[in-house]
């Protein structure tokens, strides 16, 4: 790893830009996991993420675009469980890139200011990349040390404070398009299968992806770390503790022994012990609003 790049960790989002505009979320906007992955998702929050569907030209290589914007007076600290999937960020007046491979991390929000990111499909940043994105796993690097390009003016133009979502959007996908990146029929194999990682709650084991896919463990375990940048099981083990987040981010009463058997944890201590070892609490308090304090990455693979 270059001496350069830095772990994912507690960073600040601060800027000193008039109060944006909270335009509201087309109704067509991608979902994305943030039922999930927005840690606190569940109260109200001193932010706005809007989430927006790439031009068909990007399809193949990118899931969505978002745009957190935000207006707080006093540090607010904003913890997410990250994605199986790479994302790029415009903050600090850069472009980086976030590997995948970490347990809960922070933004610590100030002022008011906007960041403009983009969800690639899993194994889509494949199609930018020159070699396999594990060599990006548990990292976030500057987008010009892993692609080359200067990032500069197209961030300067992601963090213009004036623009509504729509132009932000705008010069984001054409910016991407005019990077040329490379089909790959690959990046469709690997995205459905993650898609089956994500929507059958009953995989719980690398083995039954690979028999999906009708290959031998480590030929999927190969293609993920390619594609992906993380194994098979860390994807499947990710999801379950996303979908708990979400369960829990709805409020209510949740029986949480019956949640464990819904999403194929072997029992509910199975279930408390995978979601406190990546949130940082237990789920049950976690529900009750006893948020985590920040962490950095400590999971295997």
């Amino acid at each position: 790893m270059n001496s350069s790049s830095r772990r994912a960790g507690q960073d600040s989002w601060t800027n000193a830009t008039a109060p944006p505009t909270l335009d509201p979320v087309a109704a067509d906007a991608p979902e994305g996991r943030g039922q999930g992955a927005i840690i606190g998702g569940g109260t109200r929050l001193p932010l706005r993420v809007g989430r927006h569907a790439p031009p068909q030209a990007l399809a193949h290589w990118v899931d969505y675009l978002w745009i957190v914007r935000w207006s707080v007076r006093e540090p607010h600290v904003q913890q997410v469980i990250p994605q199986p999937v790479i994302h790029v960020a415009a903050e600090d007046g850069r472009l980086s890139v976030h590997g995948v491979g970490d347990n809960s991390f922070a933004r610590t929000l100030l002022g008011d200011g906007h960041v403009v990111g983009i969800a690639f499909r899993a194994g889509g940043f494949r199609g930018f990349a020159d070699g396999p994105v594990s060599a990006l796993s548990r990292s976030v690097r500057p987008l010009q040390e892993v692609l080359g390009v200067d990032d500069r003016p197209i961030a300067a133009d992601l963090l213009d404070p004036d623009p509504d979502d729509a132009e932000l959007t705008r010069r984001a996908t054409e910016w991407l398009i005019g990077l040329g990146p490379t089909a790959d029929p690959m990046i469709d194999r690997i995205a459905a299968f993650v898609d089956i990682a994500e929507g059958d709650a009953t995989i719980t084991r690398a083995e039954q992806l690979a028999e999906i896919a009708g290959v031998s463990l480590r030929t999927l375990q190969r293609q993920f770390g390619d594609y992906v940048g993380i194994g098979p099981k860390w994807v499947i083990q990710r999801f379950r503790v996303l979908d708990v987040a979400a369960v829990a981010n709805r409020g209510g009463e949740v029986d949480w022994a019956d949640t464990a058997v819904r999403l194929g944890f072997s029992d509910q201590s199975h279930l408390i012990r995978a979601f406190t070892r990546i949130v940082g609490t237990p789920p049950a308090s976690y529900a009750r609003g006893d948020l985590p304090s920040a962490r950095t990455d400590t999971d295997s693979r």
